[in-house]
């Protein structure tokens, strides 16, 4: 992490400007190699370990492998920054002396080209013939290769900034034969955390890389150069359209869809298509250019998922608008669990999201899920009391609703502790506070079984709760409570049940 430490009264520029003129003055490439630290250290990804910055100052451009007599010492590397980077001895990470130095660095004209020059770089390293050469699926004992995930992960975003002529044809050698290649392994490790060789190939190929990076001018070079399927899947199942839709990479989506062989609906194995991939990414943009194709915005995934679905249950409120402005999606369309967009807005809490849906006539605020659980009963469960608040607002909501088990919401939320759903619940006079469920066990008996203690108090607070009411079992809270252990709920309870035994 950058230090922060008092520099009020000193003019931080003209140091930087000194320093940085005093490490273009050293002898022997330790100019060049100072510049090339800081530039490292400024724009990497992530904060780079020594190991791995020692690797890539050892790059030449233009070579075929790494010469390990390239490798700089590690004091030698930090010595030519003058002071302005250091190691972080825990981590072994190098940082700037200062977070004003990275503000510094990052304008325009201080560093040139470091995007391009990172990029280039990483291509580099990954051309090389000892990384080609390595196994795809043995990714464990990379030790002496430090800079292998870092370039396998990164240059595409570096690319994606700054991407020369030099940089194309080094992306393009290594896209061609990118599936037999390990940086498609770890890149694909990244996201996803399978086991490789379990998986079928081709795992991931250079136009699904090039538009999960998007890299326009990749992707129109790759598609021109031919031999690649615009509809290929990877061993995901998902198709280059889809993983540009999933990563915002609008140009990429623009580029795939004016091709007339794309296939822009398919439903792969991943499950998704690319409108589902967009929705479930809250991606307005790319959802927009996908509805202009004017076709399948209702279309389920295998699980019964809309792209109303997953805009729902992320609580991305300005893709559901968009969706729901359309003639041609249903709004309460359930997925095969019976669950509606509804339902999982509520179950997640997004009170956006519910108001829109509310503000539909051709909603059911009240049609039971999964397990016959509502809108009201999920939202309680969960404790969200704003999604509570709505659902108890309209008139065409029942609180009693049990689901398959019988449970009541106030069960539900007494279950879990809920208090503030719990107040809410309890100031209706149709609420039920001794609705038993299928084993007979009433809210009271669950805030006991739970060790609820806050959720007891305002139960027994009401005169029509029965705390002696026995589950199907013949058990009484108290009961239950002494079985269980939970002395501070037998102590709250025990002196409501003497008032009752007393006043029988």
């Amino acid at each position: 992490m950058l230090q922060k430490v008092a520099t009020t009264g000193v003019d931080l520029d003209s140091v930087y400007d000194q320093t940085l003129q005093r490490i273009r003055e050293q002898k022997g490439g330790r100019s060049r190699l100072g510049m090339e630290v800081l530039m490292w250290v400024s724009h990497a990804e992530w904060p780079l370990g020594i190991d791995e910055l020692c690797h890539a100052l050892a790059v030449e451009m233009d070579s075929t492998d790494l010469d390990p007599d390239n490798i700089p010492p590690q004091d030698t590397v930090i010595g030519s920054c003058l002071g302005l980077a250091v190691v972080e001895q825990e981590a072994s990470t190098v940082r700037l002396i200062h977070y004003t130095l990275q503000e510094y660095l990052s304008r325009p004209g201080v560093l040139p080209g470091s995007h391009k020059t990172l990029g280039e770089t990483c291509l580099t390293y990954l051309n090389y013939d000892q990384v080609k050469g390595l196994p795809v699926d043995e990714i464990s004992n990379l030790g002496d290769m430090p800079f292998l995930e870092y370039s396998s992960l990164n240059w595409g975003s570096h690319a994606k900034m700054e991407l020369s002529d030099h940089g194309m044809s080094l992306a393009l050698e290594l896209l061609n034969r990118y599936d037999n290649h390990i940086s498609a392994s770890l890149l694909f490790m990244k996201m996803h955390f399978y086991y490789l060789r379990s998986l079928p190939r081709p795992l991931f190929t250079g136009l699904h890389c090039a538009s999960y990076f998007g890299i326009d001018e990749l992707v129109a070079a790759l598609i021109e150069m031919g031999g690649c399927d615009i509809n290929q899947e990877d061993c995901r199942g998902f198709t280059p359209l889809i993983w540009a839709a999933r990563q915002g990479n609008q140009g990429v989506v623009r580029l795939l869809l004016g091709h007339d062989d794309i296939n822009h609906d398919k439903l792969g194995s991943c499950d998704q298509t690319p409108l589902s991939a967009a929705a479930s990414q809250g991606l307005e943009g790319v959802l927009r250019l996908l509805l202009v194709l004017d076709d399948g915005p209702d279309k389920p995934d295998r699980s019964g998922h809309t792209p109303l679905w997953w805009a729902a249950f992320y609580g991305y409120e300005g893709v559901v608008r968009l969706l729901l402005a359309r003639d041609d999606v249903d709004p309460d369309k359930p997925d095969h669990y019976n669950q509606t967009p509804l339902l999982v807005a509520s179950s997640q809490g997004h009170e956006g999201v519910m108001r829109l849906l509310l503000a539909r006539d051709d909603i059911d605020p009240d049609k039971p899920g999964y397990c016959g659980r509502t809108p009201l009963w999920r939202a309680t469960s969960g404790g969200h009391e704003g999604a509570v608040r709505l659902l108890l607002a309209r008139d065409d909501v029942n609180l009693n609703t049990p689901d398959n088990d019988g449970q009541t919401s106030l069960s539900a939320a007494s279950s879990g502790g809920h208090e503030g759903v719990m107040r809410l619940l309890l100031a209706r006079d149709d609420v039920d506070p001794n609705k038993t469920d299928n084993y007979g066990q009433t809210p009271l008996w669950w805030a006991s079984f739970s060790k609820h203690e806050g959720a007891m108090r305002l139960l027994l607070a009401r005169d029509d709760v029965n705390p002696n009411t026995p589950d199907n079992y013949g058990e009484t809270p108290l009961e239950t409570a002494s079985r269980l252990g939970h002395m501070e709920v037998v102590e709250l309870l025990r002196p409501q049940t003497t008032a009752i035994s007393s006043t029988g």
